[in-house]
């Protein structure tokens, strides 16, 4: 199975995803400090951040932004690595080696699954490392509800990837159904309306029940993108 996503990652130039998650990651980095420190989330008027419900701390945009681009990120890599193999046919190809459909389909989201993972990890630990660098020098418009030396803190963390980056098999499943990629990418911005928006006082994206059924149903939706491809026709 590490051969066969390790293949996946030559062949799909995992390169080109690695220097743009870093970029993304930079800028995120460059507008969360913008956000607490430079004051571009003030109202004019009165001076103090103008904040949704709910996200009157730093770790909720900092959660928010993160996983918005995740979804996204990890949904282009699905259509890519995924769907459009099914589209351009060189799935075909694939399915006549001497390996099991099953496997690799599993091998391809494995792949997209890892490496959006540590991406989402790593940014994160990056967001949130500078935010904490910037409050040694200057006074942050947010206040900091984080400790990074605590273990429940990465605990958290952790967990929360994980749901965000399983999340992403919702739309994979959508695509495959539809046999498109742009479906899939479509359905990664309704899941951020789904889990990230605000209405009024209302919001899923901290909601722990809500993140542990969605978990739950992108599993199912992970097994059934899988399900019976050894009989399924291509075409």
């Amino acid at each position: 199975m590490l051969k066969l996503i390790r293949l996946e990652w030559q062949k799909n130039n995992i390169g080109k995803y690695i220097r743009n998650a870093v970029i993304l990651a930079v800028l995120l980095s460059i507008f969360m400090f913008a956000l607490c420190y430079l004051g571009i989330a003030n109202d004019p008027e009165t001076g103090v951040p103008d904040a949704a419900p709910g996200n009157s701390t730093i770790s909720a945009p900092i959660e928010l932004f993160s996983s918005m681009s995740s979804l996204v990120f990890t949904g282009v890599m699905l259509s890519t690595f995924i769907v459009s193999a099914y589209q351009n046919k060189t799935m075909d190809l694939m399915f006549s080696y001497p390996i099991k459909r099953q496997k690799i389909l599993v091998s391809q989201m494995l792949a997209v699954w890892i490496f959006n993972f540590a991406a989402l990890v790593l940014t994160k630990l990056l967001l949130y490392g500078v935010v904490l660098l910037g409050s040694q020098f200057r006074v942050s418009s947010f206040p900091l509800d984080y400790d990074m030396t605590s273990v429940s803190f990465y605990i958290q963390l952790l967990v929360k990837s994980i749901t965000i980056v399983t999340m992403s098999f919702i739309s994979l499943f959508i695509g495959m159904k539809m046999k498109s990629a742009k479906a899939t990418i479509v359905a990664s911005f309704l899941l951020i309306l789904l889990t990230q928006a605000n209405i009024g006082d209302l919001t899923m994206a901290n909601n722990v029940v809500v993140s542990a059924v969605l978990t739950v149903i992108s599993l199912i939706f992970a097994f059934l993108s899988i399900f019976q491809a050894e009989e399924k026709d291509l075409t």
